[in-house]
């Protein structure tokens, strides 16, 4: 077999129920320069015989165990295994479009200094979606430039893992996958952030993001808000607050005192608050002072820290009316 100019990283663990479906569309897909490395993270179900079933019929596909057991061990062998500069992610439960690898790989081949490319994603089956995956769905695909992704960078994570293209030597280059306690792939984002490196999304939506109750994402404990606030405020603490030893934060609520927390934690304490009710302008909170939010106090760092559904673009209009630039004064973290 000649060299693949896509290798597609797919690790699973107990997968019988959907995982022919996600083989069969990498086997329908127009693109067919690729290979397939599944890596069975020592499942215990028929996930073994169907992975022997499909790499028999195609020798494209390649079946590797990991020594270690868990999804970053299994993660990084299979990366450690990829023969090809370009690597997809793909999940054992998820649907690719036929043209996903056609259109991801023409990005990257076109722009070289694109190290990493996402496409647009949908939730399926839809009918018992809840309001947040929606909105998250909606926000996520409407960051369609590098610049609109490195803006939102903090507020969550702006790419679903299995609809990333990424060149591999670029994720070698700042260590793999990691165990951290909170999730793998918001941590090497922002590590390739840091890095400089360059992203792009595919506004077509090409992958099909399957939802069902024991999703990785809503049972794992490195996917809690808590867990997603600690990974931020670590890159925070070696980024845009690095050197700062307090911050504003703007919003005085729960989600602004859980950031009061975690900010600490890593060393960084807040010096004032920044909220509209009025029925908390003048208070103390926490031994903090909470100030009106049209006041004129505004030098230093700030964090936005309104968790309400929907006040983003709201809260953006405040800050061009105070002067404050997002990324050099002020980030948004929710």
């Amino acid at each position: 077999m000649n060299d693949p100019t896509v290798s597609v990283l797919l690790p699973v663990r107990n997968g019988t129920a959907y995982l022919a479906a996600a083989l069969d569309s990498i086997l329908r897909q127009t693109f067919d320069r690729w290979e397939l490395v599944a890596v069975d993270d020592h499942s215990t179900d028929a996930t073994p015989c169907i992975l022997a079933e499909y790499a028999r019929r195609d020798p494209r596909i390649r079946v590797i165990t990991p020594e270690g057991e868990g999804l970053v061990p299994a993660l990084n062998s299979g990366l450690a295994a990829c023969r090809a500069p370009l690597i997809a992610r793909m999940d054992c439960d998820d649907i690719s479009h036929p043209r996903r690898l056609e259109l991801q790989f023409t990005c990257m081949d076109k722009n070289p200094s694109v190290g990493l490319a996402a496409c647009g994603f949908r939730h399926f089956p839809r009918q018992q979606l809840r309001v947040g995956m929606l909105a998250y769905e909606t926000w996520q695909n409407s960051l369609f430039t590098h610049e609109l992704i490195m803006r939102d960078l903090f507020v969550e994570s702006p790419f679903v893992h299995p609809s990333v293209m990424f060149r591999k030597s670029l994720v070698e280059q700042v260590g793999g996958y990691r165990e951290c306690g909170w999730t793998e792939d918001y941590d090497l984002w922002l590590r390739l952030a840091a890095a400089g490196v360059r992203f792009a999304r595919l506004p077509e939506p090409l992958l099909f993001w399957r939802d069902r109750p024991d999703r990785l994402t809503r049972t794992g404990p490195a996917y809690t808000a808590a867990a997603f606030r600690a990974c931020k405020a670590h890159y925070l603490k070696h980024g845009f607050l690095s050197g700062v030893d307090e911050v504003t934060l703007v919003g005085a609520g729960l989600e602004g005192r859980a950031w009061l927390r975690t900010l600490a934690k890593v060393g960084i304490g807040v010096s004032r608050w920044i909220d509209a009710d009025p029925r908390k302008q003048g208070r103390l909170l926490h031994g903090v002072p909470v100030l009106p939010h049209y006041t004129d106090e505004l030098s230093g760092r700030f964090l936005v820290t309104i968790g309400t559904r929907g006040a983003r673009e709201g809260i953006r209009a405040w800050l061009a009316e105070r002067g404050l630039v997002e990324g050099v004064d002020v980030l948004i973290v929710t």
